[in-house]
């Protein structure tokens, strides 16, 4: 039996136009007319001054809009875009709420986008979603007295990381529960692809606003005593012998179109050391194995690997690079659409390995198109890697950067993912964990982004499977590294 919500549940609107309240009521209508609105809107009985408040992530304006809370549950709307709920959304999510002892209810939904529905599934929360971009939708339930215990627990007075610390702070005590049902409709205007959208916490815009973020996430790893000290173990390579100095790896299959001109960036690099190139050839049908072979018989750098397995994925197809007899002391990597920026990429690499002695090294690109016209966002430097503080605001992040490159006898010690996506993040957590990560900050490589991509324009299922895995690996590099503190603290 539906119960009345007018007393129950008080809606936050991020929204200044009194027509945009008038029409999420006209929508919304089984509502009721006494629902509680609390928004910046100039008619809205519980209106918040804008000006007062700031922006509605900061801690201050939390606390402003919570305190005109008059409900046990507030639900948040995330964006101002038009938003129909069912007419059994609330009191389902009600539920679930109360039956799981939840803090925090989110659900699945439907998009409206270009006139066209769709399904917009989300992930489960899980330990390792500590990322500040993870999706909840555009609705969220909230419980409100467990709200109010954390947010006024919190220390930093945010300005834009208010609502993600409350989040954080909730997960410590309480569960993020996700109702896998499609609960409500939302029109989207943000139209860009997959590709396009998941540059935008580098944007350097958004500096001051990843810089809380970090603050945010790295409380939170201090409090459940997952944060890892800058106190790194040096590699030992010196009674180690490897048939050159380093080793560009290329995992490939059918880049016909890309792959010349990936193999003739490494082969014009300038380097006083001998280096070779391993094409790890995974069982290509377009030519790409036979222009491979072309370039080996024209210069004995190449060393051309076909595997006997038909299953493996890049991790996969790194693991037969690093544990090949002609593998170097670094393995560098080049994806087959990309290039080395210009002929001294490898040079540069290898002297930070050599004058630093880390374990790996993470360059900056420029983003390109096919023809290598500049495109948005440009320069992709991640400058929110710094020395005091990268292995810990790497789990917060979606990527470390490129090119990587690492330490040959320590990765065949750590062991590589047979996956296609995250194999690289998984080394970048595991290796900074406890060993130094060298970082150049100026362009080295460039990455193509053209129609043949593989993660050009992913549909919502890629997508999700994609962040749950990176999710996944977060859960296991803090479980590990609370041990490793655990142990260290003995």
């Amino acid at each position: 039996m539906e119960q009345s919500l007018d007393k129950l549940v008080s809606f936050f609107i991020p929204e200044t136009e009194t027509s945009r309240i008038d029409l999420f009521r006209k929508r919304n209508s089984f509502l009721g007319k006494s629902i509680q609105i609390i928004s910046m809107a100039d008619e809205t009985e519980h209106k918040i001054n804008s000006e007062d408040i700031g922006h509605v992530s900061s801690i201050s304006g939390i606390k402003s809009i919570m305190n005109k809370v008059g409900a046990p549950y507030a639900a948040w709307l995330l964006n101002t875009n038009e938003i129909i709920l069912e007419k059994h959304t609330l009191n389902r999510m009600l539920g679930v709420l109360k039956e799981t002892n939840s803090a925090m209810v989110y659900s699945d939904f439907f998009e409206i986008k270009n006139k066209k529905q769709t399904a917009h599934p989300v992930n489960e929360y899980q330990y390792g979603s500590v990322r500040n971009d993870f999706d909840f939708g555009a609705l969220i339930l909230f419980n409100t007295g467990k709200f109010k215990e954390v947010l006024n627990s919190i220390r930093e007075e945010f300005q834009f990381a208010g609502l993600y610390s409350v989040r954080l702070e909730l997960s410590k005590k309480y569960n993020i529960t996700h109702i896998p049902e499609f609960l409500y409709t939302v029109t989207v205007d943000d139209l860009r692809k997959s590709g396009e959208k998941q540059f935008d916490y580098v944007n350097p815009q958004n500096r001051a606003v990843q810089i809380e973020m970090e603050m945010a996430a790295s409380n939170y790893l201090r409090d459940i005593k997952a944060f890892v000290k800058p106190s790194f173990r040096g590699i030992e390579n010196e009674h180690q012998q490897f048939p050159c100095e380093a080793s560009v790896i290329i995992p490939v299959k059918n880049r016909i179109k890309t792959l010349a001109s990936a193999i003739e960036s490494v082969l014009n690099q300038n380097a006083d050391f001998f280096f070779n190139v391993i094409i790890v050839d995974n069982h290509s049908t377009d030519g790409t194995t036979e222009l491979i072979n072309e370039f080996s018989e024209r210069d004995d750098r190449i060393v051309h690997i076909i595997p006997e397995s038909q299953n493996l994925g890049i991790g996969g197809c790194w693991a037969e690079a690093i544990s090949h007899e002609k593998c170097g002391k670094f393995a560098i990597q080049l994806d087959s659409d990309d290039m080395y920026f210009d002929e001294n990429t490898v040079h540069e690499i290898v002297s930070v390995f050599q004058k630093e002695k880390c374990a790996m090294v993470i360059g900056a690109y420029k983003m390109t198109d096919y023809d290598l016209n500049d495109i948005p966002p440009g320069i992709i430097d991640h400058k929110e890697w710094t020395p005091d503080n990268g292995p810990n605001n790497a789990l917060r992040i979606n990527g470390l950067g490129a090119p990587r490159a690492f330490y040959t006898p320590l990765l065949r010690e750590i062991g590589i993912p047979n996956v296609s996506y995250g194999e690289d993040y998984y080394l970048g957590l595991r290796i900074s964990r406890e060993y130094k990560i060298g970082r150049i900050f100026k362009p080295i490589y460039i990455c193509r982004r053209w129609e043949g991509n593989s993660d050009a324009d992913l549909d919502i299922e890629s997508v999700n499977r994609n962040n749950y895995y990176k999710d996944k690996l977060r859960t296991f590099e803090i479980l590990a590294r609370q041990k490793m503190n655990s142990e260290k603290a003995k």
